[in-house]
């Protein structure tokens, strides 16, 4: 999200918008032509596109969703895929949000009605590490992971920057918060967020630090039954919390103290084992 609204503001920031087009029922007759763009900056995993005129447009991608800035020109011949959700343009560019899970326009003064609830963003310069800890140390009974992924305590985390930092300090993803010292989750935290930075200034996902970009640049996200670069262990796969909030989480069942309760134990393949290739 911190690369995709760097990537909007850079590319819209300043201009004037010669005209939009907001393909969701609730916003089909708006116009935001004639506007100028203030500024794109991003939300945990929202997007806050300001305008002029008190205007926000609000997005989520969810797990499919994008935003592409293109020369203006292929306005017309990108409008056309059905999956395209806001058109965008400026008379040098056209920004394109493709599958987004959420779309509407709210006022800028009132942004926290669709943002408030959220925890201290990570990426956000004036991150608030005390009441993030805080936050999360709340519900002692909670998963470390659960609290983690859990968007009102602290933004931007998700799966990989959950389950890396938990690998990296040797913490099994079940551990119940109320078991671990405070400076342990400040630790994970502080990871995090060390890692969410150099992956957004290297401008790829990464967390080993290894140079090759084709390299598998993780120590357990996305590794379910490959060995683990540690130890060798094959790394697993299970549920962890409980609908609808269910997520999977990767872990290393030696370096992590264990497999987790809810794994049953039966061999994983690793993730794409068995398909066809495509040509």
């Amino acid at each position: 999200m911190w690369r995709t609204a760097r990537r909007l503001h850079q590319g819209l920031a300043g201009q004037v918008l010669e005209g939009s087009d907001l393909r969701v029922p609730a916003h089909a007759t708006a116009d935001l032509s004639g506007r100028r763009t203030l500024e794109v900056v991003p939300r945990g995993k929202h997007l806050l596109h300001r305008v002029e005129g008190d205007v926000t447009v609000h997005s989520h991608l969810r797990m499919e969703g994008s935003w592409r800035v293109h020369p203006v020109a292929r306005r017309h011949a990108l409008g056309r895929r059905h999956t395209v959700r806001a058109l965008l343009w400026t008379p040098q560019r056209v920004a394109v949000g493709d599958s987004l899970g959420m779309l509407e326009l709210v006022r800028t003064s009132e942004e926290h009605r669709v943002v408030g609830h959220l925890g201290p963003d990570l990426l956000d310069p004036g991150y608030d590490a005390d009441l993030a800890l805080a936050n999360v140390l709340a519900d002692p009974a909670r998963t470390i992971t659960e609290a983690c992924l859990d968007q009102r305590n602290v933004a931007g985390m998700g799966t990989i920057f959950t389950a890396e930092p938990l690998f990296l300090l040797g913490i099994n993803p079940w551990t119940p918060v109320g078991d671990l010292e405070e400076a342990q989750v400040a630790e994970l935290l502080a990871t995090a967020r060390r890692l969410l930075v150099l992956s957004c200034r290297v401008g790829r996902t990464t967390i080993t630090g290894r140079g090759d970009v084709n390299d598998d640049d993780a120590w357990v996200h996305g590794r379910m039954g490959l060995p683990c670069k540690r130890c060798g262990t094959t790394i697993r796969l299970a549920p962890i919390g409980v609908q609808p909030q269910q997520r999977v989480m990767f872990s290393c069942p030696t370096c992590q103290g264990g497999r987790a309760p809810t794994d049953d134990g039966r061999p994983q393949s690793p993730l794409g084992h068995g398909r066809r290739p495509s040509y």
